[in-house]
C-alpha cells in the first residue's frame, strides 16, 4: 500500500546529505515551508546549494538556515530585501556564494529540469554582468542566451491538501514555485495542512501529482509575518 505520509517532520526529512543542493518553495514569506526549513537545520545536513526565490526574510525560515552556516550557495532572484540582513552580511564577509538567476529564468530552469530539457536559449540578461561567460546566439535577429536546467536532490514545498498517494493541492499565492520544484528534484517532501483520504480530491484539481512527491507532513496552521493565517 502507498503511503506516503510520515509522521514527523525529522522522519520526512531523513536522509538528506551534506552538499546537497535544495529547492526550497515560496515568495518572500508566501507559500515557505518553514517547518522543514526549521527540520533541516536540525537535520544537520551541511555545504547546501539552495535554490529559492528570495534569500531570507529577518531570522526566521531560510534565513534562519543561512545563519546556522549550513549553506555554501544560494541562486535567487531577490537577495537584498528590508530585512535580508543575515544574507548581506554573509555574503558581503565572503561567507555565502551567489547565483543572481532573474526570476523568469529561475522558474524555466526549474521546469526545464522537470521536463527533460537538456537547455534552452531565453534573450533575458543578454549583454549584462549575468550572461558573462555564456553561449549566445541570434535567432530571427534576436540575441539570446544558453541557459541549463536546475535539478535539485530535494525539494522542500509547502502545500494546503494532500492525501496519501502525495497528491497536493495549494493555497493561492503559496502555490508559487511549489509546482516546478517538485518535478525539478529527485526527492520532494512537502508540508501540509490537511491530510485527505484517497478520492476526496478531484482529480481535475490535483496541480502536484503524487508521482513527484515522496513524503507529505502534516503541520499546524501559525501565523506568519506577512498576512497568511492569523491567530
Amino acid at each position: 500500500m502507498i503511503n506516503k505520509i510520515a509522521e514527523s517532520v525529522a522522519e520526512a526529512l531523513a536522509g538528506i546529505q551534506d552538499g546537497a543542493t535544495v529547492l526550497i518553495g515560496g515568495f518572500g514569506t508566501a507559500g515557505i515551508p518553514g517547518e522543514l526549513i526549521d527540520g533541516l537545520i536540525e537535520q544537520g545536513a551541511r555545504d547546501l546549494t539552495v535554490v529559492n526565490n528570495n534569500a531570507g526574510n529577518g531570522d526566521t525560515g531560510l534565513a534562519a538556515l543561512l545563519k546556522a552556516g549550513r549553506v555554501r550557495k544560494i541562486l535567487c532572484s531577490f537577495p537584498r530585501q528590508a530585512d535580508s540582513y543575515v544574507f548581506d552580511e554573509l555574503y558581503r564577509s565572503g561567507k555565502l556564494e551567489l547565483e543572481l538567476v532573474p526570476q523568469g529564468n529561475l522558474a524555466e530552469r526549474l521546469r526545464a529540469a522537470g521536463a527533460g530539457v537538456g537547455a534552452f536559449f531565453c534573450p533575458t540578461a543578454f549583454g549584462t554582468e549575468l550572461a558573462k561567460g555564456k553561449e549566445t546566439r541570434e535567432i530571427n535577429g534576436r540575441q539570446y542566451v544558453l541557459e541549463y536546467p536546475i535539478h535539485g536532490d530535494v525539494a522542500l514545498i509547502k502545500a494546503e491538501t494532500g492525501d496519501r498517494w502525495g497528491n497536493l493541492l495549494y493555497r493561492k499565492a503559496a502555490r508559487n514555485f511549489g509546482p516546478v520544484m517538485a518535478t525539478a528534484a529527485r526527492r520532494t517532501v512537502a508540508s501540509v495542512h490537511e491530510i485527505v483520504e484517497l478520492g476526496q480530491l478531484d482529480p481535475e484539481t490535483i496541480v502536484t501529482p503524487g508521482i513527484f512527491v515522496n513524503r507529505i507532513v502534516k503541520i499546524e496552521r501559525v501565523a506568519t509575518q506577512a498576512g497568511g493565517f492569523k491567530k
